[in-house]
């Protein structure tokens, strides 16, 4: 029987505080619950009939009492970013935090990146990327200098009018300073953000392109490449690894083109693994603490995973889950150190309950596609008793 692994990341869609989670400024944080909580109950009858109130209580969302294998996975290294989240869910793990400017870049890095990319920047300072260009906007097309700004992640995000910098221009600049952001500089993303309209009107075009590091160890995705499986990414989640992994990439940049994308998939895929991300509930409502679109950004996704088990036999696996956190009831707009969710549905779950490192997804999606395993962290939840 030929198989199928559809893994979907549910971008920072926590499920209740890590114990180190006071050490990042996140001690109580849980996405699920306090966004449930603000718009008196959550609505989602798919992910509830899978289990999602089974992994912990959530207003509007009762035990269910037929899960899918379910629990909350947690990250063995540091960090509570995008890049660390996929890289732990596919086996990589490192140990050091890396680079982060959470009060802007220091002035002599500041001067390397500007001579990089040959303009000063206004801003450089931790911001929420629509904010960015809302408060700057403005000063931006006066002065014709790019939007610089960072967060508690490691990322450096580069903001600029299309009028002023043609998105190839932009990507240009953003692609200099990945190749020079190295050693102790070596931020994980480097971000382009080109945005066109007017002030008092700006919006953000879906040109955004992440310029990241590889992943330093082998993967998962690795391990299946190397056993002749096809691995289809979907948004954001192949950029996270460079391309490393991949051999395909399908559109994605909002969660209406990533359905479609999958959708797609499921019905032209006979073999292989689609790992993909759902951006907006991260992008678009976690950073600006808006619970009711973050949960109507759930109810479309759990809309869209009925019609996407209705395409699904048992040959195939199916894991939702996520990254990080990024709770609306935190003092700040920045990601949350939180546990994700597990949802797996496959032939033989018997409705158990799992809880652990966020790598076993990757080894049981190479476990349940090839049968094997490799020396990578993770361990597979298929044949785990």
């Amino acid at each position: 029987m030929q198989r199928r692994a559809f893994v979907v990341v549910i971008d920072a869609c926590g499920a209740g505080e890590l114990p180190d989670a006071a050490e990042y400024g996140d001690a109580g944080a849980n996405t699920l619950l306090h966004v449930a909580e603000a718009v008196g109950g959550l609505v989602l009858p798919t992910l509830g009939g899978l289990g999602l109130g089974n992994i912990l209580a959530l207003p509007g969302v009762p035990p269910s009492p037929t899960p899918v294998l379910h629990g909350r996975l947690h990250p063995l290294g540091p960090g509570k970013d995008s890049s660390s989240g996929h890289w732990e869910l596919m086996g990589v793990v490192v140990p050091d935090a890396p680079p982060t400017y959470p009060d802007g870049l220091p002035a002599e890095l500041l001067a390397r990146v500007q001579a990089t990319i040959g303009v000063p920047v206004i801003c450089n300072r931790p911001y929420n990327g629509i904010a960015a260009i809302e408060d700057y906007g403005e000063e931006h097309l006066a002065c014709g200098r790019p939007i610089l700004y960072t967060s508690a992640d490691s990322v450096l995000q580069l903001a600029a009018h299309t009028s002023l910098f043609p998105p190839e221009e932009l990507y240009a600049a953003c692609a200099a300073l990945r190749a020079a952001l190295q050693g102790a500089d070596a931020v994980r993303r480097v971000i382009a953000r080109p945005f066109e309209g007017v002030p008092g009107a700006f919006e953000r075009t879906l040109g955004r392109r992440d310029y990241t590091l590889p992943p330093p160890t082998p993967s998962h995705l690795s391990a299946l490449r190397e056993a002749g499986v096809a691995v289809h990414g979907v948004g954001k989640a192949p950029a996270l690894f460079d391309g490393v992994g991949f051999s395909a990439v399908h559109a994605g940049a909002t969660n209406e083109e990533a359905i479609e994308s999958l959708e797609r998939l499921i019905g032209e895929l006979d073999h292989g693994l689609v790992f993909a991300n759902l951006i907006e509930t991260d992008q678009v409502y976690g950073h600006r603490k808006d619970a009711a679109g973050f949960h109507g950004a759930l109810r479309l996704i759990d809309a869209a995973l009925a019609r996407w088990l209705t395409g699904m036999g048992d040959g195939d696996l199916l894991v939702i889950t996520a990254d990080h956190g990024c709770d609306p009831a935190t003092a700040h707009t920045d990601h949350t150190r939180e546990h994700a969710p597990l949802l797996a549905r496959f032939a033989g779950h018997r409705g158990r309950r799992h809880d652990g490192p966020l790598a076993d997804v990757g080894a049981s999606v190479l476990d349940w596609l090839t049968g094997t395993a490799v020396s990578l962290p993770g361990r597979s939840f298929i044949t785990d008793a």
